[in-house]
Formats: C-alpha cells, structure tokens, sequence
C-alpha cells in the first residue's frame, strides 16, 4: 500500500459556501468541518509510528469524513440517484432514507431519484421507472427490511448506464452494495471519466458477511449476527432436547466468517464453529466426525455452527458455478454435514438425532436493529457530505472509531478474512472448546 493508493479524488474546485454550520463559533473556528490535514491512520500501533519516526516517513492515512466549509455542486442544480444492488442486507433503507433526509433538508437539494432493481434500472430493455424520493416517501421505510428500491446481481453494460445518468441529468450517484456493487461503481466512474462528465460516484458498502478491506464493520453486520444469536438460542435447545442431539446451523459468509464467529462469541453455546478460513477432515482421529462423536459421548449433545463458505475444499471445483455477479456458487456444506453425520454414525449404530437449520433469508431480510440503524444513518451522512464536496470514485468506510473515505480499488483489492492466527478467532476456539486444528 502506499499514500497514491489512498488519494481520494475530486471533480473540481469548491467555491460554493456549505449551508451547514457544525459549531456556534464563527467559521473560521467552527467545530466540524474537514481540512486537509484531517487523517485516520492505517496502522495506529506504536511499532508503526516508531518504525515510521525511525525512517523519517509519513504514515499512510485515510481521508477522514465530514462537513466541507466549501461545496463543489450548487444544490438548486444538482440532482442526485441513489441505487442498491445485490442480495438484502439490514439497513438498506435506514441508508435510503438517510441519503434523502440529509439531502433535501441540510443541504437543499430537492431533485433526488430512485434506480429500481440495481444496475438493470439503468439499462431502458428492463423498462424499470425511477422513483421521485421525498422525505415524505422514505419516512417509515426504516422500520422494515429489505430496500424500496429493490435489487439485482449481475453486470450491466456500463456505457449504456452512463447514457442514462446523462440523460436523467445526475450530478451525484449513490451505490450502496457490496464487492460486485463497489466494482460496477468503479467501472462507471471511468466511463464517467472517459467522457469527461462532472459526476460524482460514491460508493457505501453493504455486506452482510463484513468482507470488504480495510473498513472495521459494515452496516448489517451487527443485526445479523444478532438475530444469529437468537437462532443459536433455539438451535442449542434443539440439541439438548434429545439424546445425543445434534443442531446443524449454517449461517451467511462466502468467503469470511464473521458472521459465524460473532455470533457464537455473543452467546458462547456452539461447540464447534466452522468457517471459510479454516480446513478441516471430516475422517480420522483428529477429524470433525470423531471429535463430534467424542463430545456426543461426554455430553450428549453438540452444537454446530457453519459459515455457507466453509468445507468447500469437500466439492469437486470443476462443478462449481457462478451466479448472476461472477461470484462462485458454493455448495451447501450445511446438508453435507448433515448427510456425512448420519451416514457415519448410521454404519456404527451410534444413537443420534440431528436437526438441520438454515436461517439465512430470515437474518438478511430483517430491519436493523438501533445500532446498526444509527450507523447507516453516519454512513449515510458522510456520503452527502464527500459527494456534495465534489468527491468521487470513493467508499465511504470506518476505521479505528472514525468515519473514512477510501478509493474504491484499494478497498476491493481483497477481501477481509478472519486470521485464524488472530485473537478472534482464539476466542472462538476458548469458547467452544474445540481444537485448533482438525486435521490429522
């Protein structure tokens, strides 16, 4: 990584005054507003600032987010569209209705649309209409999950998107999603680019799994993980209630597993978590089957946690597909669990009953809780606040507790795992007393 990597780029200069006033005290005092010296650093360890003061450099830093005293769009001329692609996540509308509120009733701007169904509402062969959004129209959308915009995955051609901002004369586009989400951004701020066009492209990341690098949560997160608790809750009864009782409950995470980790932490009643990061054998002395028999027979009931990417390395990649936004479609380790648990303990007559549970559309679908919903609103927030200053190409991110912008390609150069060498994760293993490793 290195300072270019994290220059965030703007349109132009910015000559317009902001109508916003943070503080009492006169502007050239007032609280609030961002200068150029404002920096959120990568590495806040003391290893680095000495390793940094030692070789005489500056340390690589963010753009920290906020109030600009001086704005590059004029907010009687600007209009603005607001798009949400992807799979549902919580907080999609808490993120809508915020961008609306913060729009029209601080900085003015009275011209803001809805993209219906993702990237295809660009594209005029779907025949999506847009939506006219007023605070009147956002104003309860908060209490519900899922987005009043509705979603879709897939790539779009992006020379025909470019067409349709013009043509819908938008000077600021929001595109709130995910990996897939945040590169389809990026191609449009270089077509943008191309053309030589003042549009501004945002982009606020929405990932239910926590995956995107070097932003510390994304909205979602907190509520998934939550209602994951309850659901452990009910799974870890499930597995009492009977003997040798085995619950089997997958959770969302592709690729990362957060979601997985958190939740078994916030109620510490799994006894195995399994996730993406990690490789396992199901067969021999150190493998998951004899371990699970192992607790089976000491307590007589076991709980397992599965993150949907985990034990992919069981499948054939040869018969992998991909979906509609070029991710690879993973097969479901839940029911192959469930399968290679019956079928092992079948062949030696070893008594059990097994409960299989998916909960993922149930978690991804649901409100944001208070917490999450307070962060979708800051995300929100910052966003207005950068693209009304003439940022672009940029996501909007959180780190060491502040509010960040980040270019788009150094935030989806790769995705955030779990360390399996970090403390989280030895927390998790305390917690569920299961090995550090499962292979023989």
């Amino acid at each position: 990584m290195t300072h270019e990597d994290f220059k965030v780029k703007v349109l132009g200069e910015r000559t317009i005054k902001s109508p916003l006033k943070p503080s009492l005290h006169q502007d050239d005092i007032s609280f609030g507003f961002i200068e150029k010296h404002d920096r959120v650093l990568v590495d806040a360890s003391l290893e680095n600032f000495k390793r940094c003061r030692e070789n005489s450099e500056t340390p690589i830093s963010f753009e920290r987010a906020g109030p600009h005293r001086h704005l590059y769009f004029d907010a009687l001329k600007t209009k603005v569209a607001i798009v949400t692609c992807g799979g549902l996540c919580p907080g999609l509308n808490n993120v809508i209705r915020s961008l609306v509120n913060e729009l029209y009733y601080r900085y003015h701007v009275s011209r803001i649309i809805g993209i219906q169904y993702g990237y295809e509402g660009f594209i005029s062969k779907y025949n999506h209409p847009v939506i006219d959004l007023t605070p009147q129209r956002v104003e309860r959308i908060h209490l519900f999950g899922g987005t009043i915009l509705g979603s879709s995955r897939g790539i779009q051609d992006v020379s025909q998107i470019v067409d349709s901002l013009s043509a819908l004369d938008v000077n600021i586009l929001f595109c709130i999603g995910g990996d897939g989400t945040l590169h389809g951004a990026h191609a449009i701020h270089e077509e943008v680019l191309r053309r030589n066009l003042k549009i501004s492209v945002a982009g606020i990341p929405k990932t239910i799994d926590n995956d995107i690098d070097l932003i510390d949560k994304s909205f979602g997160f907190e509520t998934a993980f939550t209602i994951a608790n309850d659901i452990i809750s009910c799974a870890h009864n499930e597995a009492i209630g009977a003997y040798n009782g085995i619950a089997v409950l997958k959770l969302m995470g592709r690729e990362s597993g957060f979601i997985a980790a958190y939740a078994a932490l916030s109620i510490q009643q799994a006894n195995f978590v399994l996730i993406p990061e990690m490789t396992f054998d199901l067969y021999g002395p150190k493998g998951f089957l004899c371990l699970l028999r192992n607790r089976l027979e000491n307590r007589h009931h076991a709980l397992i946690v599965v993150a949907e990417g985990a034990g992919q390395h069981f499948f054939d990649d040869e018969t992998k597909e991909k979906d509609d936004s070029g991710n690879f479609k993973n097969k479901d380790i839940g029911l192959y669990l469930k399968d290679k648990i019956s079928e092992e303990f079948r062949s030696v007559n070893f008594p059990f009953s097994l409960k299989y549970i998916d909960p993922s559309y149930i978690i991804r679908s649901a409100p944001a809780n208070a917490n999450d919903s307070k962060f979708c609103s800051l995300l929100a927030q910052n966003a207005v606040h950068a693209t009304m200053a003439g940022k672009t190409d940029f996501v909007i991110g959180h780190w060491n507790d502040q509010f960040t912008l980040l270019p788009i390609p150094i935030a989806v150069s790769k995705r955030k795992k779990i360390d399996v060498e970090s403390e989280l994760w030895w927390n998790v293993l305390e917690t569920t007393g299961q090995p550090v490793s499962m292979k023989n």
